[in-house]
């Protein structure tokens, strides 16, 4: 059953709506397990659009093997699909920094309050993340290190490659993520990929993930296969690496790769005089997790992110 969850006039004879599948047994008993997965609080992440397909598609060809409610938002910032910007369009205001949101306050202080009275009360939320056009994500999880308790033995269920923790104190308030955890729904925040384009591999993985908790929350009564077990970790394994010079970054290696301490990652070049302005060495060995895509780079550009903790120590 498709709802909308926000109906906003806007000033130009539009209407901003947010809407959600509901998908439930024919008859409910007020018992079923909730969850509820969001995508598109950035208009320009599309991984979660087609992940949002795949399990209503699937569900909906199983719909037998349904025991439990599942909420579907799969466009929360739809301007900004529409216009293909990641914030929102005319105010360029991050729609996942307003959070838990205002009911009587502007426009998207206004969608925020409804989405978040919409979601209370879920067990689970999964808010789904592309990163940005710049860079590549592998499949991964972040939580913040104040919710672990309560919310890792769900995050290794999801298929991913790594589970990345973050101290609570260095996250801003205003994420989806934080605002739902502060009210008692547990929920993950997964990113995958990169912006303006879709990875069809990693949806399908996470698409895996979905119904494997989806199985051990109690919801899914269908076949599910097996699942990863993720690396988990803290700031303290993960190194960055980033240009210290400007020009075009040229790659010696590939996303997700393992690399030895002293490799050659790539170089930056400077395309008028042919000179190489910096050759980048991984600064240990580990699991690159997040590596430059777009390759014209300014001096402090994030190239890549290794986890260099104990699995390659």
């Amino acid at each position: 059953m498709i709802d909308t969850v926000v109906s906003v006039e806007m000033l130009v004879e539009e209407v901003m709506r947010i809407k959600k599948n509901r998908l439930a047994p024919d008859v409910c008993t007020g018992t079923e397990k909730r969850l509820c997965i969001a995508s598109g609080s950035h208009g320009d992440e599309l991984c979660g659009q087609y992940i949002c397909y795949q399990v209503v598609r699937k569900i909906k060809e199983e719909f037998h093997n349904l025991t439990g409610i599942v909420d579907i938002y799969p466009a929360m910032n739809p301007l900004g699909l529409d216009a293909q910007t990641r914030d929102f369009p005319l105010m360029d205001i991050d729609m996942n920094t307003i959070f838990p949101g205002d009911d009587d306050g502007a426009i998207l202080e206004h969608a925020a309050s409804r989405i978040i009275r919409d979601m209370a009360g879920a067990d689970i939320c999964l808010d789904i993340h592309s990163s940005n056009s710049l860079i590549r994500e592998i499949p991964q999880i972040r939580l913040n290190d104040d919710v672990i308790e309560t919310v890792m033995p769900y995050a290794k269920l999801l298929n991913t490659e790594l589970v990345w923790i973050h101290p609570s104190t260095s996250v801003r308030p205003g994420s989806l993520a934080y605002a739902l955890n502060a009210i008692g729904v547990k929920t993950m925040v997964i990113e995958a990929g990169g912006a303006l384009r879709i990875d069809y591999e990693y949806c399908e993985q996470i698409v895996e993930g979905i119904f494997f908790l989806m199985k051990q929350m109690g919801i899914w009564q269908g076949t599910v296969g097996e699942i990863r077990q993720p690396i988990v970790t803290t700031d303290g394994d993960v190194w960055f690496v980033n240009a210290e010079s400007s020009g075009l970054f040229v790659p010696n290696i590939k996303h997700s790769m393992r690399v030895k301490k002293g490799e050659k990652i790539g170089t930056i070049v400077d395309v008028i005089t042919g000179s190489v302005e910096e050759r980048i060495y991984a600064p240990c060995d580990g699991l690159v997790f997040t590596f430059r895509e777009y390759p014209a780079v300014e001096e402090g550009a994030l190239i890549a992110r290794i986890y260099g903790g104990g699995l390659y120590e």
